[in-house]
């Protein structure tokens, strides 16, 4: 069992922020940002809500966090995010140069791994798969309630 705290305790934080995207209608995509065993920024997908393109869960993480941290960059920090990172976001991420990215399920279609191979060289490390199955089957689950 995985320890309060720990990646996937995280992840379920996230998932949680996930749901509350689907049942306000956005993609279910949440993110929390961690700095030092604490939720210091959260967010999930609003971007009908806010009729707002860049209004994704990493992007509204990120600025929660920088607002907690007052600090444009999150040193000492581990964003936790349910699906892999846009190409969008993965800019942000890597301005501001939080330590880790966890992800849940991978992205083929938009995800930056499509696009770049890394976050900034080897200085963000990047890790996938952390509950990527729950984060697969809300994904999944919102696309085809909308066919």
């Amino acid at each position: 069992m995985e320890l309060p705290g720990g990646d996937e305790y995280f992840m379920q934080k996230a998932l949680q922020l996930a749901d509350e995207a689907a049942a306000a209608g956005e993609v279910p995509i949440g993110a929390v940002v961690v700095h030092k065993g604490k939720i210091i920024g959260k967010g999930y997908n609003q971007t009908e809500r806010l009729n707002d393109v860049t209004a994704h869960a990493e992007m509204l993480a990120i600025t929660a966090a920088a607002s907690a941290l007052n600090s444009k960059f999150l040193e000492e920090c581990t964003l936790y995010v349910t699906i892999e990172p846009c190409l969008m976001c993965a800019g942000a991420i890597r301005w501001a140069r939080p330590d880790r990215v966890v992800y849940g399920a991978s992205e083929p279609k938009t995800g930056f791994t499509r696009e770049i191979s890394s976050l900034a060289g080897e200085r963000i490390a990047v890790e996938g798969g952390i509950c990527a199955e729950a984060a697969k089957e809300k994904m999944q689950t919102f696309f085809r309630s909308k066919r």
